[in-house]
């Protein structure tokens, strides 16, 4: 069994789905909850007129960190589970496995977004990514 479960939290209904599963698999594990800012979606966001300045972006992305991070720790505390959670910055994908490598993470649960055709061609799959390039077991929760 794991001793160390990095939960990738998006806030999606499949993002809980995956903690619940590891919260009830790993029992034991500590768990630590990861959300990833990706600068990209901001720059989106701005422009596409989701943000009034470009230079709130940050400040936005870190204030929805925190909104996720108290529905994550919220969940954990349902189920009697403390929880660790941190926010990274830059490509989601990349970002969870540096911090997997960085912090002695011994197994990765996340969410599979279930994306096909042209939108994954283009966009690719963070769980996918994830799944290919870990050095250790990773989970996908559907």
């Amino acid at each position: 069994m794991p001793a160390n479960v990095l939960v990738a939290y998006d806030g999606s209904p499949l993002a809980e789905r995956a903690l619940t599963y590891a919260i009830e698999t790993f029992p034991a594990a500590a768990i630590t909850t990861v959300y990833v800012i990706n600068p990209i979606d901001s720059v989106i966001d701005v422009e596409a007129g989701g943000l009034p300045v470009a230079e709130d972006w940050y400040e936005n992305a870190t204030e929805e960190a925190r909104r996720i991070h108290t529905r994550a720790t919220d969940l954990a505390t349902e189920r009697d589970t403390e929880l660790d959670t941190v926010t990274e910055v830059g490509k989601p994908a990349r970002a969870i496995l540096d911090f997997a490598d960085d912090n002695a993470i011994d197994q990765i649960v996340m969410g599979s977004h279930g994306r096909a055709g042209l939108d994954r061609a283009l966009l690719g799959s963070v769980a996918e990514t994830v799944t290919r390039r870990a050095r250790i077991p990773v989970t996908i929760v559907s």
